[in-house]
């Protein structure tokens, strides 16, 4: 089952590189947020997950924050 992947990310943020980059490497299709630039975005976010850190991934209904491969795969794949 194909899942809705928006990655939550600012400028200059290395581990929002490395997100976006492990999806590339695998085929996986996202939308980018810049929250520095939505701050609507940085709202919902926040009261998702009560973290204000990016990256913060929104796979399906389920939310990764911080750049975790293991949770990232596990999350695509329910």
């Amino acid at each position: 089952m194909k899942k809705n992947v928006t990655v939550y990310s600012k400028d200059g943020c290395y581990y929002c590189v490395m997100a976006k980059n492990y999806l590339d490497k695998h085929g996986i299709d996202y939308e980018v947020v810049n929250v520095s630039k939505a701050p609507e975005a940085m709202q919902e976010m926040v009261t998702a997950t009560g973290q204000k850190g990016v990256p913060q991934l929104k796979i399906g209904d389920k939310w990764v924050v911080g750049f975790n491969a293991r949770q990232i795969w596990k999350s695509l794949e329910e």
